[in-house]
C-alpha cells in the first residue's frame, strides 16, 4: 500500500507526493459498531500507542486504537519502494537499549538487523567540508578527532559527565540536571572554546546539530548530556547506540508486529485516518471526538500524541497548567532527514560533516540499493533551515556539499510541515525539562499520557516510546484494580 505521507522525486517522475509502506494498514478500520463502549482508547498509532495498545489488548481489554495517518509507526515508518526501505524517522536500534531489545526478541528479529556501515570497500574517508574547503581524514582518524571533541565537550566533572549524570534512566531531575538543563550548548562552547581546535569545533558543532536539529543557543545541554550518558559516556557508545543497526527489511517491518499481535487477540479495535478533534474527560468516562464527528466512550484514554500537538486537541477540562504550557512551548527539532539513491558506488564508505555553510550538516552512506547504487542519508536542521520539496534541485546541490555525486532518487518525509508531528523527534529547549519534565509525565484524570518525548531513559528513541506505552498500559490495568500509583 501507498501512504500519503513523504515525497520521492526521480528524473522521469519528477516529484511525487506519497511512499509504498507496508505500515499502511487496510482496511482502514475495523470498527464495526460506533456504540461500544471501550477499556480504553489509545491515540496515536506511533510506538508507544502501539505498545500501549498490544498490552492492554493482551491484557484482555477491549481497546480502540485512533490514528490521524493512513499509517502506524508515527514518528518512525519506512518506505517499500521497489522493495527498499528508506527510513523516514526513527531508525537506529541497539542491544545495549533494554526496553526495544525485549520487542525485538519477542518477535523474534534478532537476526534482522544490518549495519548502516559497510567500510569494506569504496573511498573509505570522513570528509570535513567547510566554507574554506574539504578536508579528507580515515575512519580511524575521524573517529580520534570525534572522541577527543566530545570528551572536552561532555567533561563537565574531570570524568566525561559519569560524575555528572551517572543515573540517567531516573524518572526525576536533580538540582544538578536542572543547572545543566538550563544552559544551552553555546553557553558550553563559550565554556570550552580555547580548549577546541577549530576541526574539534565543526565537528562537535555538526554532531550536536545531528542530535537535536535545531541550533546551538535552542539546544539543552542537559539534554545532549543524557544523550551521551545513556551510550556509556563514550563515542563508541553513541554510534553504536544512535546510528549503527538498523532494521534490514525497515521499521515499519517492526511496527506491524506490535499491530498484529495486539489484532490478533480479538480485543482491539481500530480507525486510521481520523484526527482526533476533542476529549471530554467525565467523571465516569471520556468521550474521544474525531474531526469527522464520530465520537467513542472508554473508561480511559491513553494519549500517546506528541508534545507538538498536544495543543492541537481541545481537552476538558484544560490541560494542567504546566502541561499546557510545555505544549504551547513545544519541541525544537526541525530536522532535515533527506536520502539520495546515487550512481556513486565508491561513496558507500564515505562519512561527512558539511558545515556550516551547507543546509545538510551530516550524511554518510547508507545501504546499497536494488540497482547496485549507494543509498546516502543526510541531516540538516534549523540551521539554514530548507523544505527539501520546495527546490528539489536545491535540496540535490545540498548534497553536494558534502562531495561531488550523481542523484538519481531523492526520498523524504517533511516533519516540519507534518501536522500530527510539528517537528521531528524530541529535543528541548534549555529550560523545558527542568520547568516541565514531572508535570508531563503525570496522569490528568482517567487521561494517562505516554510519549518518547517525556520518556525517563531514551527520551525520543523508539526505545523510549516503548517504555512509555508500557507505563501507560501497567497504569491502566492497575487502576482498574485499584493498585495505580500514578
Amino acid at each position: 500500500m501507498t501512504s500519503k505521507d513523504g515525497f520521492s522525486w526521480t528524473k522521469a517522475d519528477g516529484l511525487r507526493p506519497g511512499i509504498p509502506c507496508i505500515g499502511a494498514i487496510q482496511p482502514s478500520s475495523n470498527i464495526k459498531s460506533t456504540d461500544t463502549e471501550f477499556d480504553v482508547i489509545v491515540v496515536g498509532a506511533g510506538y508507544a500507542g502501539l505498545t500501549a495498545a498490544r498490552d492492554t489488548s493482551v491484557a484482555g481489554l477491549k481497546v480502540l486504537l485512533l490514528e490521524a495517518r493512513d499509517r502506524i509507526g508515527g514518528r518512525s515508518w519506512s518506505s517499500n519502494i521497489d522493495g527498499y526501505p528508506y527510513e523516514m524517522g526513527g531508525t537506529w536500534v541497539y542491544w545495549g537499549q533494554a526496553t526495544i531489545w525485549r520487542e525485538i526478541a519477542r518477535y523474534g528479529m534478532q537476526d534482522e538487523l544490518e549495519s548502516s556501515y559497510d567500510f569494506s570497500r569504496g573511498i573509505n574517508r570522513f570528509l570535513l567540508a567547510s566554507a574554506e574547503g574539504t578536508q579528507s581524514f580515515t575512519h580511524d582518524e575521524e573517529n580520534a578527532l570525534m572522541k577527543t571533541c566530545l570528551s572536552k565537550f561532555f567533561n563537565v566533572d574531570g570524568k566525561d559527565g559519569r560524575d555528572a549524570l551517572p543515573m540517567p534512566h531516573s524518572a526525576h531531575l536533580t538540582p544538578s540536571d536542572r543547572r545543566f538543563d538550563n544552559m544551552s550548548v553555546a553557553d558550553r562552547l563559550v565554556e570550552i572554546q580555547h580548549n577546541l581546535t577549530p576541526n574539534e569545533r565543526l565537528c562537535v558543532e555538526g554532531f550536536v546539530l545531528l542530535c537535536s536539529g535545531a541550533t546551538l543557543a535552542t539546544t539543552s545541554f542537559y539534554e545532549m548530556l543524557h544523550w551521551w550518558a545513556l551510550s556509556g559516556h563514550t563515542y563508541e557508545g553513541c554510534i553504536n547506540h544512535l546510528v549503527r543497526f538498523k532494521f534490514r527489511g525497515g521499521q515499519s517491518s517492526f511496527a506491524v508486529r506490535f499491530f498484529e499481535e495486539a489484532l490478533a487477540t480479538g480485543n482491539l479495535s481500530y480507525a486510521l485516518s481520523q484526527p482526533v478533534a476533542s476529549v471530554e474527560d467525565g467523571a465516569h468516562k471520556i468521550t474521544v471526538t474525531t474531526r469527522s464527528g464520530q465520537a467513542f466512550i472508554a473508561k480511559y484514554m491513553i494519549s500517546a500524541m506528541p508534545l507538538n500537538v498536544l495543543s492541537n486537541v481541545a481537552f476538558n477540562p484544560p490541560l494542567k497548567e504546566g502541561k499546557a504550557t510545555a505544549a504551547k512551548i513545544g519541541h525544537v527539532n526541525q530536522t532535515i532527514k533527506v536520502h539520495a539513491e546515487i550512481l556513486d558506488r565508491d561513496l558507500r564508505s564515505f562519512t561527512g560533516i558539511s558545515y556550516s555553510h551547507n543546509g545538510l550538516i551530516y550524511g554518510f552512506g547508507d545501504g546499497e540499493t536494488p540497482a547496485g547504487n549507494t543509498h546516502v542519508v543526510a541531516f540538516g536542521g534549523q540551521h539554514k533551515h530548507f523544505h527539501p520539496e520546495d527546490d528539489i534541485n536545491r535540496t540535490i546541490s545540498e548534497f553536494q556539499g558534502f562531495t561531488p555525486m550523481h542523484v538519481e532518487r531523492v526520498v523524504f518525509h517533511n516533519w516540519s510541515r507534518d501536522e500530527f508531528a510539528k517537528g521531528a523527534w524530541f529535543f528541548p529547549a534549555p529550560g523545558l525539562l527542568a520547568s516541565h519534565f514531572e508535570e508531563l509525565r503525570a496522569r490528568q484524570g482517567n487521561i494517562f499520557f505516554a510519549s518518547s518525548d517525556w520518556a525517563s531513559g531514551w527520551r525520543s528513541f523508539i526505545d523510549g516510546a516503548i517504555e512509555e506505552g508500557t507505563r501507560a498500559a501497567a497504569n491502566v490495568r492497575a487502576d482498574m484494580i485499584g493498585q495505580s500509583k500514578n
